[in-house]
């Protein structure tokens, strides 16, 4: 259902359509109601950016839930609410009012459509937006056909809130929980032996003959790789190839290597709330998803391929990587990653045709990056944007703030050197974290946020009690934590500053003939060609590649023979702060400048020894 992405198929259907083959029973039928929604939009004078304003970034406000609530709820309801919530947020209440207009048509149409294909049982797969249009579409079809059998599941069911979401609403006969690579066909072949085994299927929500609400426990042993399938989508291009929508995007392949997340096992960041039951880390076999990666950009002769792993499994930097280097086509991969990677591992990644990522970069700040339980300093996530930035390889990330005990005093210090990085690709803005069901701010209310209560938006869009509403929805409004909307406007200005400058930026440096040379050409510094000709500052900036302490600098540099005294180092360090040559934060310092290479070459001419640098692509 909407608002699943225009060029993505769905992953999860397609792998429950591979394990239904694999289990021996027919590849169930698909209907993408997010492709036919997308065309009625169209054909109303919508555009696909309005498609994608809901998609993308409708989350946070339910607004693709609103679209949908009258269909569900009765068409005047939560209008009012939204209407106020609208002019609060500053949301544009006349598009999301448009959208809705058409909402309940296209609800009956869907459920023409798919009641025409005769079916047993109509399952949805449900995360973020797709819940409120979901169940619109399973109430219009057991209103018609009340033999039909409808499912959930997907994110928006984990655990509580898929029982939940059973118990409240009797239109849904069935809801299963957690991963369904493997229960999803047992269910099935329970339905045909007249419910005989329901009680034992791990996750499922089913009815009794008294009709009376049964819960099976959904924990135990999380999906094995083996049982990781190669998705079925050949439907999906069918459709989106037939479909408006292709003559206005490109289609993505969508893939997975790995669930959940080897970082999160060990220390979970306190605001996420992913991987709800299946925090426990499994990779693919690195050959057998390197094959499984060629089969289907071969098959559907798609070159985009987003990568949705919480997080690279680190061998594959050594095993897959390397092989998908070696394959004979112009990929564009999308992969999410830790920030501490090595200059080396970015280039590696941009070999095997990794064009973006996502590296979990959410604070520059060290104390707040601890409070967050990230792992990773302040001086390594700016070290991962140079070195990334080196490699051509686009960088998606956000800076979060609202944790408690964060300090303004430790804002403004990496705020004020964020001038300095405007060569390095800007943050898409900052946000205030949201308490998450699932994260450790929310299992541990004595981490700050004890009072709170199901979010705002959700009473504009679910016709429940708010007591039922604590046990359906995913996030929580919570009193603010952290510095001030105030203490953060700062940042937001260095951000604004960062983000309108940043194409037009750079710093570079180029070892020619023993000579150090680190050519600025950034937004607000001056002009300059720094030349270090010292055998003993060109050590201490490889040094400072690395992002070494004070301490660990004279270590190094008197083992190689180039020996600073105590307070001549600091002084060198402090003049190249003041050029915004280096960023320190936490005790740690690190030379900013880039290395030409994936976005940038370098041109040596004969008669002019200084390198020309020429920008011959930059990330998008």
């Amino acid at each position: 259902m909407p608002w699943h992405e225009l060029t993505r198929p769905s992953l999860a259907l397609g792998l429950l359509k591979t394990s239904c083959v694999t289990h021996g029973l027919p590849e169930p039928a698909a209907y993408y109601a997010n492709i036919r929604w997308a065309e009625i939009l169209l054909n109303a004078g919508f555009a696909v950016r309005d498609y994608l304003t809901i998609s993308d970034g409708g989350f946070v406000h339910a607004l693709g839930e609103w679209v949908f609530a009258g269909a569900l709820n009765g068409q005047d309801f939560g209008i009012e609410r939204m209407t106020h919530y609208a002019r609060r947020h500053r949301i544009d209440f006349d598009l999301i009012s448009r959208m809705r207009e058409l909402a309940d048509d296209f609800v009956s149409s869907v459920t023409d459509a798919v009641l025409a294909m005769d079916p047993e049982i109509v399952g949805f797969t449900s995360t973020f937006n797709q819940n409120v249009p979901s169940l619109a579409v399973a109430k219009r079809i057991k209103q018609r056909a009340p033999e039909v059998r409808t499912l959930f599941g997907g994110y928006n069911c984990e655990g509580i809130m898929g029982a939940t979401l059973h118990r409240e609403f009797e239109f849904v006969d069935l809801v299963l929980r957690g991963e369904s690579d493997l229960t999803f066909p047992k269910l099935l072949g329970a339905l045909c032996s007249n419910h005989g085994e329901l009680g034992s299927i791990a996750g499922l929500c089913w009815r009794d003959a008294d009709g009376r609400q049964q819960v099976n426990d959904h924990r135990g042993s999380p999906v094995g790789p083996a049982d990781m399938h190669v998705p079925l989508f050949d439907d999906w291009f069918q459709t989106y190839g037939n479909s408006v929508v292709s003559e206005f995007t490109e289609p993505e392949l969508v893939l997975e290597s790995s669930r959940g997340c080897w970082w999160g096992e060990k220390h979970h960041c306190t605001f996420c709330g992913l991987n709800g039951s299946t925090m426990t880390y499994r990779a693919k076999e690195p050959s057998r998803f390197v094959t499984e990666l060629d089969h289907l950009v071969r098959k559907h002769r798609t070159l985009d391929v987003t990568v949705v792993d919480n997080i690279l499994d680190v061998s594959y930097l050594r095993t897959a990587l390397p092989e998908i280097a070696a394959m004979d086509i112009d990929l564009r991969v999308h992969y999410e990653i830790k920030a501490n990677i090595t200059a080396e591992q970015a280039a590696t990644l941009r070999a095997a045709k990794v064009w973006s990522v996502q590296p979990g970069i959410e604070s520059l700040v060290d104390d707040v990056l601890r409070r967050m339980d990230k792992g990773i300093s302040g001086v390594r996530s700016v070290r991962a944007l140079r070195d990334l930035e080196t490699e051509g390889i686009t960088v998606g990330w956000s800076w979060l703030y609202g944790f408690p005990g964060e300090r303004e005093a430790d804002y403004r210090r990496v705020i004020d050197q964020i001038p300095a990085l405007v060569h390095l690709q800007p943050p898409s803005g900052t946000a205030r974290i949201v308490l998450e069901r699932f994260s450790p701010n929310f299992d541990e209310p004595a981490i700050g946020f004890s009072e709170r209560g199901p979010a705002e938006r959700y009473r504009a869009v679910y016709d429940l009690d708010r007591r039922v509403l604590a046990d359906l929805v995913y996030e929580f409004d919570t009193p603010d934590q952290g510095i001030t909307e105030k203490q953060v406007a700062p940042l937001n200005s260095a951000i604004d500053v960062w983000q309108a400058h940043y194409s037009a930026s750079s710093l570079l440096r180029r070892d020619i003939d023993g000579v150090l040379i680190i050519r600025d050409r950034r937004f607000g510094w001056a002009a300059d060609d720094y030349v270090f000709t010292d055998p003993r500052e060109r050590e201490t900036w490889a040094e400072l590649e690395h992002g070494r302490t004070i301490p660990a600098l004279h270590r190094n540099l008197a083992s190689a023979g180039f020996p600073w005294g105590e307070a001549e180092l600091e002084e060198w360090l402090a003049a190249q702060l003041a050029n915004g040559l280096v960023f320190t934060e936490g005790g740690r310092w690190l030379g900013l400048a880039t290395t030409p290479g994936g976005i940038e070459r370098s041109i040596v001419r004969p008669e002019q020894p200084e390198p020309v640098l020429v920008r011959l692509e930059a990330p998008t």
